[in-house]
C-alpha cells in the first residue's frame, strides 16, 4: 500500500534534485518516508535523498520500490500550481501510480526496478567543511559558467574560495569566515569540478538557505542541504577533475 498527499512544490523539488543525474529513479518507500539513491550514467555524481513522512499532509505506506520515469512525473507536475495538494496512490493490480491534481487523474505506468542498482554511499574522509549561503554560491557559479566549463573550490582556515579560468577571463569569489555560516579547515584544501554538475546540484537551494560543502585535495566533494522545510535532506557526491600537468 502507498497512499499519500503532499504539496506539489515538494514533488517538484524531488524532481529538481534527481533529474539532472538520471531520467529514471527508484523510489524506496517505507512507513517512515521516501528515499532515492542514484548515480549518473558517467559515474561522476551521486544523489542520496530522504523525505520523511512528516513532509506529507497524509501518508500511509508499506515497504515497496516504485520505478518512476522522472520526465513523465515532471510533465504531470507542470499541471499543478504552487500550493496545490497532490494525491498519489499505488495501484498494485495495474502496477501504476495514480496521481490526482484537483479533478485531474493521471495513471502512470511504472518501470521495473529489477535493473536499477542499489548504490552504496562511499565513506569519504574530507577534512574541510564550509557552510555557505545559497545566494552567494550561486552568484559565483553563474559568473563562472560564462568563462569556463570547470571551477576550483578551495578552503583554508580563513575563507572559502571559488575560482574559474577561461581562455581570456577569470572569476573569483572569496568569502571570508565572517560571511560564512560555518568554517572548519585544518589547512588548505582544493579540488577542481565540472561546472555543469556543480551548478545543477546547488540550483534547488533557494536564497539564504545553507549549503554544506565538505572538501579535500583532489577528492570528491560532498554537498548537503535540507528541503521541504527540513523534512527532507539531500546529499550529493561529485568526483573531481584532475588537472593535467
Amino acid at each position: 500500500m502507498f497512499n499519500a498527499k503532499i504539496k506539489s512544490e515538494i514533488i517538484k523539488g524531488i524532481i529538481d534534485v534527481t533529474s539532472p543525474l538520471v531520467n529514471e529513479a527508484k523510489f524506496n518507500i517505507t512507513s517512515k518516508g521516501i528515499s532515492i539513491r542514484a548515480v549518473d550514467p558517467a559515474h561522476v555524481a551521486m544523489v542520496d535523498l530522504e523525505l520523511k513522512s512528516t513532509a506529507f499532509e497524509e501518508y500511509k505506506a508499506d515497504d515497496m520500490e516504485l520505478g518512476i520515469d522522472l520526465d513523465k512525473l515532471n510533465g504531470i507536475m507542470k499541471l499543478a500550481n504552487t500550493g496545490d495538494s497532490i494525491t498519489m496512490e499505488y495501484d498494485e493490480e495495474s502496477n501504476r501510480l495514480i496521481v490526482k491534481i484537483g479533478n485531474l487523474i493521471r495513471r502512470m505506468g511504472l518501470i521495473d526496478t529489477a535493473g536499477m542498482p542499489d548504490s552504496k554511499v562511499p565513506h569519504l574522509d574530507l577534512p574541510a567543511k564550509a557552510v555557505v549561503r545559497a545566494s552567494e554560491l550561486s552568484k559565483g557559479v553563474r559568473a563562472s559558467e560564462a568563462v569556463s566549463d570547470h571551477l576550483a573550490l578551495s578552503v583554508d582556515k580563513d575563507s572559502f574560495e571559488l575560482f574559474a579560468e577561461g581562455d581570456t577571463d577569470t572569476v573569483n569569489l572569496k568569502l571570508p569566515k565572517s560571511l560564512l555560516l560555518e568554517l572548519h579547515a585544518p589547512g588548505k584544501f582544493k579540488s577542481l569540478f565540472s561546472i555543469d554538475y556543480f551548478s545543477n546540484m546547488i540550483k534547488p537551494v533557494k536564497n539564504e538557505d545553507p549549503i554544506t560543502i565538505n572538501i579535500g585535495n583532489d577528492n570528491p566533494i560532498r554537498v548537503d542541504f535540507d528541503f521541504a522545510e527540513k523534512h527532507g535532506h539531500v546529499t550529493y557526491l561529485l568526483a573531481p577533475r584532475i588537472e593535467s600537468e
